[in-house]
């Protein structure tokens, strides 16, 4: 009996684990470094510069309600930039529907969007945010569309559009 109870909570603990964001882990977990960004202010100037909704996902890394962005929808061609600096993060040919309710691209624009592993909700997701302002944009995960087979679920607060010029 106790053999059947043991392999049964083996297979839930080997059940729950997801391989969406598995990746090699090279850095320690607890090593901390500070980065220097091209755009650096203080906590003062970003509130005074941000909403309050930009800057609580921006500068602390929350996350906005999902179906809430005027920008899920937008079909017009333009590039989507950081919210807090202005720094090109996604063209708007990259984005689709993935349906889960934030902007979502299949591709950034090389360069611009940086990358970190977060632990916040118990597992490791890779997390991105501006290259110039470090500002908190959303998750990147390996189920998106080809050519890429990558899901970029951006924050749409974290973005500001700017269409196209013809």
């Amino acid at each position: 009996m106790i053999k059947k109870i043991a392999l049964g909570l083996c297979l839930i603990f080997v059940g729950c684990k997801g391989n969406s964001q598995k990746k090699e882990m090279v850095a320690d977990q607890t090593e901390e470094t500070e980065t220097t960004y091209k755009v650096s202010k203080t906590e003062e100037e970003w509130r005074k510069e941000l909403t309050d909704e930009e800057f609580y996902v921006l500068r602390k890394a929350a996350t906005e309600n999902a179906f809430t962005s005027d920008l899920l929808d937008n079909k017009k061609k333009g590039t989507y930039v950081c919210a807090g600096c202005g720094t090109p993060l996604f063209e708007s040919e990259t984005k689709f529907d993935s349906g889960t309710g934030w902007p979502s691209f299949y591709q950034e624009i090389e360069g611009n969007v940086a990358y970190d592993v977060d632990y916040k909700i118990g597992y490791a997701r890779t997390e991105e945010h501006c290259a110039t302002c470090g500002g908190h944009l959303g998750h990147v995960f390996d189920d998106g569309p080809a050519p890429t087979g990558k899901r970029h679920c951006i924050n749409g607060v974290a973005l500001d559009f700017v269409p196209e010029s013809k």
